[in-house]
This record gives structure tokens, C-alpha cells and sequence, in this order.
């Protein structure tokens, strides 16, 4: 019997498509329509078969009986248009949902359609254009789901969902080597403060996002509070990479160990300096800074920077003091002996500039920050649609000497501890 209705609803539904191409044939968005609604009433239908039998049918074996119809809104090009099914009733009671209607239902199309259509820089305003063509003949009606409201609501429903869910999700199986951590300055009084890994096969994760009013110690330590509580293990060294504000460094040693290897931005650090000097001394301090960055040699290097900082005492005393400030964790990565390749990725925060950089754009088109949790939610999907268009690490085929090195560097500094311990 179960055969017997199957068989009747598939020639209803090829019945249905085949008039709705004859209707419409002039139009193939509106064929697509009809012929789309028209077979997942079909396929409706044939849920109701299964659970009630045939119309008007008496079988007392069945599952549940009709219960007349209703209408119902599916996703259709980035708005909703309406269906007829039928309703099904169990024994006991109670409405049978069809299974057919919550497929159907089961993937958020139109919220996916807005947020798409939001990260790529298409307004509230225009949605409906943007799924619409205005001279086409696809229905357009009042409550599709096209409204700037409507598209509004769906893009902070499903970015708060996916906020959530990321913030949460587990990264202890990520085998990290590299962590850059960066701040995103979005308003006056508003910073996000966010963390990129590099794993040990070169890929790139976005970790975590957290809002704070400056890019001070206690904001970051929550960044990094919320990594160590999804799964990154505070034993395990690792290079951290930060564009030199004293609070990260400070947090970062507060929740990894003071002997924790961090390397500034040399990049950051060269256009500071650069910036204060008078044009006549650029091109000279530029050559010794890439002189310094060039060298395989920490101690040299270290002297270089000195040299250089002595020679600017005189016309630029206040350069030459940022100079060697941080000067340690400036050559970190040459300290560490890792391969050139390996240093020119590492030894600056490029990476998360770039993903900085989606997420600007992503969010060019907000014009006023209600809360800090509307930044968040903008940012990590931002965040997120950068990481679509991550490329492996340059020099990644040197990513086992930073593992190396960094083993060597926590044995190293561990024996050092145990011997003051045991003196």
C-alpha cells in the first residue's frame, strides 16, 4: 500500500511541474518557484499519506488522522513565500509534524542569506533588490522576510549565535605554535582585543575576540583567560607575537610563565620610530633597523640597535629611548635561531593586521555602535570570513625548527628554575 501511495504522489508531483512549466515557461525564476512549491507539496502530501492513509480512508492501523490545513512560509531568494500543507493529528493528540516541512525548515536560509549578503557589504536597505530582480515576476508581498527589520533581526540572531558557539568551542586539539594577539580600535572608548593561532602545519585560526575600554592588562588577561579555559594549555611554550603594548606582554607572562618567549612587531616598531625622526634621518635608520632585523645573530643584533639608539641621542633623545625600550623581545625570533623564511613571517603581526583589515571592511557600513556586544558580534563575523580566505604560513616547511626551538627554550629556563630552587 505504502508503494501504491508513494508511485501516486511521484505522477502528482511530475504532473504539477510539467503545468507549471507550461504556465510559466516565460519566466525561469517563476518556473523554479512554482515548480519548487509545487513539489514540496507533493512531498507533503505524501508524509500525510504515510502517517493518515489515503483520504477519507478508514484504516484502523494508521497513525494520526488530518487535521485540514494551514498555510506556512518557506525560504525562496532571500525572502519567504507562502505554502499550503496539511496538518496531521495524532491518537492521543497533538499535532505530527511532517517531515518533509521540517526539512524544509531544518537550515536558517534566510538567515543565511542575510548574513552573507551583510558581510559582503550589501546594506539592510538594498537586501531586498539584492535577492530580487525588481523587474522579475517572483512574488514580492508584505511580511517576506525582506524588510530592513526582518534582515536586521535574522543577521544578530544568527551572529550571536555563531559568536557563542566559536567563543565556546573547544581548541585543545589544536596543535599551536604561534599566537598573534592585536587590538581593533572601533570607537572612542571601545576596544576589541583579538587572537589568531598558527598551527604546526602552517594553518591560521581565529581564537577569540573580548571588548574592553583600553588595550590594558585585565582585557587581554579575559582574551586569554577564555582561550586557557576552551583548552590551550598554559604548560606548553609557545611564541606569542603582539604589536608591543607593555599590558599584553604583561598578561601574557602573568598566565604562561615570565620566561614565556614573546617577539614584538618589528614592523610596528620600525614605523614608530621612523614616524617621530625628521625625513633627512629615515632612509639611514631604516637600513640599520633592517640591518638588525637581517642579522643570525641575537647579541649582534641587539648591539646594532644600541649603536643606532647612541647615534640619536643628540637630535631625537626621546627616539632614542623607544628605541631600546622592549629591546629583548624585539629579536626574540633571531634568539630563538629560527630559519630567515620562518622569521619574516613570524616576527611581525601582519596576519592579524590583514584579518583586521576584513573585518573593516565588513564593517564599513555601521554607522553607529549601540553596545559593545553589537562590535562583538560585527568583529568575530568578521573575524570568521577572514579566516575563509586564510592562506597557509610563508616558511611553514620551518615550522618544525620553531618547535624545536621552543622546546629547547622551556628546557632551558625549567633547568635554570629548578637550579635557584634546589641553591
Amino acid at each position: 500500500m505504502e508503494k501504491d501511495i508513494t508511485s501516486a504522489a511521484a505522477v502528482d508531483v511530475s504532473v504539477l511541474v510539467e503545468e507549471a512549466f507550461q504556465e510559466v515557461g516565460a519566466s525561469f525564476d517563476r518556473f523554479c518557484l512554482t515548480a519548487g512549491l509545487a513539489t514540496l507539496q507533493g512531498m507533503l502530501e505524501e508524509d500525510a499519506a504515510r502517517l493518515c492513509g489515503p483520504p477519507h480512508a478508514r484504516d484502523p492501523d494508521r497513525n494520526g488522522h488530518r487535521w485540514g490545513r494551514t498555510q506556512g512560509k518557506v525560504a525562496f531568494h532571500g525572502g519567504a513565500v507562502g505554502v499550503s500543507r496539511p496538518r496531521v493529528r495524532a491518537k492521543a493528540g497533538g499535532e505530527v509534524p511532517l517531515p518533509s516541512w521540517q526539512a524544509a525548515h531544518a537550515d536558517d536560509w534566510l538567515g543565511r542569506w542575510a548574513m552573507n549578503l551583510m558581510l559582503i557589504n550589501v546594506t539592510t536597505r538594498k537586501f531586498g533588490r539584492a535577492v530580487r530582480l525588481p523587474e522579475g515576476d517572483v512574488p514580492a508581498t508584505a511580511g517576506d522576510g525582506r524588510s530592513k527589520s526582518a534582515v536586521s533581526r535574522r543577521f544578530v540572531e544568527l551572529s550571536s549565535a555563531r559568536m557563542a558557539a566559536w567563543m565556546a568551542s573547544d581548541i585543545s586539539k589544536l596543535d599551536l605554535l604561534a599566537i598573534q594577539i592585536d587590538g581593533l580600535h572601533v570607537g572612542e572608548d571601545l576596544v576589541l582585543v583579538a587572537a589568531v593561532g598558527i598551527d604546526a602545519e602552517g594553518a591560521k585560526h581565529p581564537l577569540g575576540v573580548v571588548e574592553g575600554a583600553t588595550e590594558n592588562a585585565a582585557t587581554v588577561q579575559a582574551l586569554l583567560d577564555n582561550l586557557v579555559g576552551r583548552g590551550l594549555d598554559p604548560i606548553v611554550c609557545r611564541l606569542f607575537i603582539v604589536d608591543g603594548a607593555k599590558a599584553l606582554s604583561k598578561a601574557i607572562r602573568a598566565t604562561f610563565g615570565r620566561t614565556t618567549p614573546i617577539q614584538r612587531c618589528q614592523v610596528h616598531k620600525a614605523r614608530n620610530i621612523v614616524e617621530r625622526l625628521p625625513g633627512r634621518l629615515h632612509a639611514s635608520v631604516k637600513k640599520a633597523l633592517r640591518q638588525a632585523w637581517e642579522l643570525d645573530d641575537a647579541d649582534k643584533a641587539t648591539r646594532l640597535i644600541q649603536n643606532l639608539a647612541r647615534r640619536l641621542e643628540q637630535e631625537a633623545p626621546g627616539v632614542a629611548a623607544s628605541i631600546l625600550e622592549g629591546i629583548d623581545e624585539i629579536v626574540t625570533v633571531t634568539r630563538l635561531r629560527l630559519p630567515m623564511e620562518l622569521r619574516r613571517s613570524l616576527a611581525c603581526t601582519n596576519i592579524i593586521e590583514n584579518m583586521n583589515g576584513t573585518v573593516r571592511r565588513v564593517c564599513r557600513n555601521v554607522k553607529h555602535w549601540r553596545d559593545p556586544g553589537m562590535a562583538l558580534r560585527w568583529t568575530a563575523a568578521g573575524m570568521l570570513e577572514a579566516a575563509k580566505g586564510f592562506r597557509r604560513l610563508q616558511g611553514r616547511k620551518h615550522l618544525p625548527a620553531l618547535r624545536a626551538a621552543l622546546k629547547a627554550h622551556h628546557a632551558k629556563h625549567a633547568a635554570v628554575e629548578n637550579t635557584c630552587q634546589a641553591a
